[in-house]
């Protein structure tokens, strides 16, 4: 790339930890320096594009640490591929996604991890990691395991869910642990009683309740919470970290913060969908409820208070999307009488960081709140920061300009995701995207997608930065 200067003056720069007018110098992908609007040290930058910020929010680019990309389930894929699900995390201001490879069970997870590798290489808009989903522990997973974090792939995920698919027994989930205690890796577990919950999905479709809504009565708070408890205790055991991936019911909740009072090494991450949608949508005529079924699934509306508190109290540091779209038409129909067979997963990925900013608009958070939770946090809990997530002299220029007062309103008509519905159609919004810098490149120029496949690049991640 040859050298190319940038300068973007009069915004509000917004991190996690500050709130300052400056104008901002990018220098061969990078942020150069910062200097207050007018000084000897801004006016003496001279740029090849300068852009008008005022009246804008300068922010660092989105990280969205959990997006599933062309990923098999059910029977079918994942509707985004990486080149259309990274240009729409682009459209929604994220920068940066961290993506799951999956082992599956029979092979190693140099194997999946090299799949992924294939599907994502020349494909993405924007920056890209990969954290591992684990289906099949024995003795050479986890010799592996410590060669992937030596790479860069920091993180591996373990599910108390979906027997015969991805689930590990606790015993496997043990081992797992007690490898990542020793090679720094950090546990990501979807935490549901799977094989509880099999039971009550039998009983249910026994008794012809086989509607969506069912999906959610089935896969009961309980059980999350359960299996929240006993994964927090696995990893005591174990002396490892854990991060709890998609928390959605208050009693799971209370588990993740009864442990982080006693000093433990246990993170939460909820999803917009829990923050903003619920059961009374699970439960749409028509089968229109199946657009809203994944896993966990939505809960009623009043636990979303308490998610909200959570993330006002740190007890969840990160939202993440969970991205996993399926069509309504073909795919989440394959699930029509049969509640089961309904393929588990929201599109998300362009609306984070715009509903994100909806939040600050209704008080649940604060301006630097947002910044923390969607860019900062999931930098620094996967090993990205300061690269990602911050704008800072050394900081990739992953920048978003961002308008607080421009209103739209969501919908699949307008959104860049490869999925036939949106879950959030007809919600009103203020704020949205407006220009949008990948290491210094425009992706997004002035609502105009002027990206590419294959500028975003694999970047290998540290350990978890919230470990001594």
């Amino acid at each position: 790339m040859s050298s190319s200067r940038t300068v973007i003056r009069g915004g509000l720069v917004v991190t996690a930890a500050d709130e300052i007018h400056a104008d901002v110098l990018i220098e061969d992908g990078r942020i150069a320096a910062l200097a207050t609007p007018g000084s000897d040290a801004a006016e003496s930058w001279t740029a090849d594009r300068t852009i008008d910020a005022r009246q804008k929010y300068v922010i660092p680019g989105g990280v969205d640490a959990h997006t599933h990309m062309e990923l098999p389930f059910g029977g079918t894929f994942a509707s985004d591929t990486f080149e259309t699900g990274t240009r729409a995390a682009a459209w929604g201001g994220t920068t940066t996604i961290v993506d799951f490879a999956v082992q599956s069970v029979g092979h190693t997870l140099r194997e999946g991890l090299d799949a992924w590798h294939a599907k994502a290489d020349g494909n993405c808009a924007i920056d890209y990691g990969f954290h591992m989903i684990v289906s099949d522990v024995h003795d050479e997973t986890l010799k592996e395991m410590d060669l992937l974090v030596s790479e860069g792939v920091t993180s591996f995920k373990q599910f108390m869910a979906y027997p015969g698919v991805f689930y590990s027994d606790d015993g496997q989930i043990l081992r797992a642990m007690q490898r990542s205690a020793e090679n720094g890796g950090l546990i990501m577990m979807h935490a549901e009683n799977g094989i509880a919950i099999d039971v009550l999905v039998q009983q249910a479709l026994d008794r012809g309740e086989t509607d969506p809504r069912y999906h959610g009565e089935v896969r009961k708070a309980l059980l999350e919470a359960e299996a929240t408890h006993r994964a927090i205790r696995l990893a005591q055991v174990a002396g490892a970290p854990l991060y709890v991936v998609h928390v959605s019911a208050r009693e799971a909740l209370a588990e993740i913060a009864r442990a982080r009072d006693e000093g433990l090494n246990v993170f939460g991450e909820t999803c917009p969908q829990y923050l903003f949608l619920s059961t009374d949508n699970l439960a749409e005529p028509d089968f229109e409820g199946a657009k809203y079924v994944c896993s966990t699934p939505l809960r009623p509306k009043d636990h979303q208070e308490s998610l909200w508190r959570g993330l006002r109290t740190n007890d969840l540091q990160v939202v993440s999307t969970d991205h996993c779209p399926f069509c309504f038409t073909g795919q989440k129909e394959l699930g029509r009488g049969d509640f089961s067979k309904i393929p588990n997963g929201m599109p998300g990925v362009e609306n984070r960081m715009d509903l994100l900013h909806q939040a600050v608009v209704d008080g649940h958070i604060s301006r630097r709140r947002w910044i923390e939770i969607a860019c900062a946090t999931p930098a620094r809990m996967f090993g990205l920061y300061p690269k990602k997530g911050t704008i800072a002299p050394g900081a990739d220029a992953d920048v978003v300009i961002y308008d607080p007062h421009a209103e739209q309103t969501v919908s699949a008509d307008t959104h860049h995701m490869n999925v036939d519905y949106s879950a959030y159609e007809g919600k009103r919004l203020t704020g949205r995207v407006e220009t949008v810098l990948s290491r210094g490149e425009l992706v997004i120029s002035e609502r105009e997608f002027t990206g590419r496949a294959g500028h975003g690049v694999y970047t290998p991640r540290a350990t978890c930065q919230y470990l001594n």
